[in-house]
């Protein structure tokens, strides 16, 4: 049967099991938009209020599945609007395919009307991108492109569709779902090598990023760590992979725990798993982990000895290596080690006693964080923005399960919060809350619009404390106080600005009022924005100063 080539495609990512697209339509898409209304009974398409917040929404549906996240947006600006979602996706590994329409090939290269060369824009932030010339060609490429993004490191993956290409019409074969390429084997001496490392060890420290976060392995990094006696840390990237344990010390690096920065700076041996060792986690490189020797398994080449030189790297199928490794090891018991990892923990609740007695009678960050963690229901997926209101979630909230923590980390995208969190909901239908602060939720508050139409039920627990939070707690400790243009002294009533959306809105100054808020909101049907009031010099802590290393680690302000 022929089709158009509009209908290829969506045919084609029905075969690649697509249920829900995230877009905007326009001049170059409307023969796709027409393909969607015929086969919406099929595929369930979100129109949201700007191509960014597509983007973003694709990506927060990935990270709360797993599966490839599909946007779609029209040529020029709407195509370049998809570019800093794209790159957020890149950057933090997330499977994505964005479809973007052309003008007619014949015009291409003519200045034509809103006509952009999105695939060379999008070279740099793409593992593949593709310019689809010839129709018989489209559903080759739209197999192959879902095949690459989430195959071996995920990534996104660019397709661009001319309109002559969309109009034609071709006879299409119905074709597989895309198949995951398996990663290679690593050899059997790099296995003896890596048992051979950990039995020598005798302060072992396993740290895990986004890649182990992505396959799943918690249970059986907690197991491991549990055989050969060792602590376990994460990334920012890796958080939600261990959800509660003993060994499990949190996130580590430039404002992560205490005691699981500490202990990776004194362990002997690094087991680094799916984690690439980004300047945020580690500080001075020269300074990183002096005495320790590293382990570091990867799927990505690259990534080895890109930013951390290492005793070890084994490339290949991560969570094969890993199962390998584990098997293969004896039990260990490092007595000395554990009283030591139980002295950091200590020391760490020190340091948070000493915070908390500063704030007494205040609604305080983590108050904040620890009144979601109470009421939110069995599930919740917990998306941020960036700043500050990000580090404190990464530092306090709790986690269920896999998969629960959505949020940007490589690019840092202020205003990836909302678009993310509608995606994570409609990708799981589970309860969904943002976390984010007034100068993030500034840049894509229009999403709001979305989130109501849809009825999505997002709690947005809005920190108001009328500053560019992290920018200004930098001016304050390394510029002499010198806070320029972090003060945003805006004049926006967000419960109001909720209400006119159509959402619902509230206002709390203190602990009681903020917990009322969060059990109503959790029953409501659409969007519940709560407005907290934050001081606007409270810090995240503990603290990396630039160019510094864990012994620098700044844990109190006088």
């Amino acid at each position: 049967m022929k089709l158009t080539g509009a209908e290829i495609l969506i045919e084609s990512l029905i075969e690649q099991g697509v249920t829900d697209v995230f877009g905007y339509p326009g001049g170059q898409v409307i023969n796709i938009y027409d393909a969607l209304y015929k086969y919406q009974d099929k595929i369930n398409h979100v129109l949201t209020a700007h191509e960014q917040g597509a983007s973003h929404a694709a990506d927060g549906y990935s990270r709360a599945t797993g599966k490839v996240g599909v946007c779609i947006a029209t040529s020029g600006p709407g195509a370049t609007n998809l570019v800093t979602g794209i790159a957020t996706a890149m950057l933090d590994s997330i499977p994505m395919v964005a479809i973007t329409g052309n003008v007619p090939c014949s015009l291409i290269g003519k200045d034509s009307f809103q006509e952009i060369d999105i695939t060379g824009v999008t070279l740099p932030i793409t593992k593949h991108n593709y310019f689809v010339h010839k129709i018989e060609d489209l559903a080759d490429i739209v197999e192959e492109a879902f095949s690459i993004a989430k195959s071996g490191r995920p990534g996104p993956v660019l397709i661009d569709i001319p309109k002559d290409v969309q109009v034609e019409t071709y006879e299409h074969t119905p074709h597989a779902l895309a198949p995951k390429i398996p990663l290679p084997k690593v050899a059997e001496t790099g296995i003896e090598q890596a048992v051979a490392l950990i039995k020598e060890a005798k302060r072992p420290y396993i740290y895990i990023g986004g890649g182990a976060a992505g396959l799943g392995m918690g249970k059986e990094i907690i197991a491991f760590a549990e055989k050969i006696d060792a602590g376990v840390g994460c990334s920012f990237m890796g958080l939600s992979a261990v959800q509660s344990d003993a060994r499990f010390l949190g996130m580590q690096g430039m404002h992560g725990h205490y005691a699981s920065s500490m202990a990776q700076n004194e362990a002997d041996l690094i087991l680094a798993v799916g984690v690439r060792f980004s300047d945020r986690a580690t500080g001075n490189v020269k300074k990183f982990a002096r005495n320790s020797k590293i382990i570091q398994l990867d799927p990505d080449f690259a990534e080895v000895n890109k930013n951390v030189r290492v005793d070890l790297g084994l490339v290949g199928d991560v969570a094969d290596s890993f199962s390998r490794i584990a098997e293969k090891c004896e039990k260990a018991v490092h007595p000395e080690w554990a009283t030591r990892i139980s002295e950091l923990k200590a020391q760490e609740e020190e340091n948070e006693k000493a915070i908390a007695l500063q704030s007494e009678g205040v609604l305080t960050p983590k108050k904040i964080i620890e009144a979601v963690n109470a009421t939110k229901p069995a599930g919740t997926v917990i998306t941020t923005d960036v700043g500050q209101h990000q580090m404190w979630t990464a530092q306090y909230a709790k986690f269920d399960r896999p998969r629960r923590f959505v949020s940007s980390g490589g690019l840092g995208t202020m205003g990836f919060g909302l678009g993310a969190a509608m995606g994570a909901y409609v990708a799981t239908k589970d309860p969904t809350v943002l976390i984010t602060g007034d100068g993030s939720f500034g840049m894509n508050l229009n999403e709001l619009a979305t989130a109501v139409t849809y009825n999505l039920p997002i709690v947005i627990v809005l920190m108001n404390n009328g500053v560019l939070g992290m920018v200004r707690q930098w001016q304050t400790l390394f510029f002499g106080k010198r806070y320029s243009n972090t003060v945003l002294q805006r004049k926006t009533d967000f419960v109001a600005l909720a209400k006119a959306f159509g959402a619902n809105g509230v206002k709390v100054n203190t602990e009681e009022e903020l917990f009322a808020a969060l059990h109503t909101a959790w029953k409501a049907n659409g969007p519940t924005v709560i407005d907290v009031t934050v001081e606007k010099d409270e810090f995240v802590l503990p603290m990396l100063p630039p160019g510094g290393a864990i012994d620098d680690m700044i844990t109190k302000v006088k």
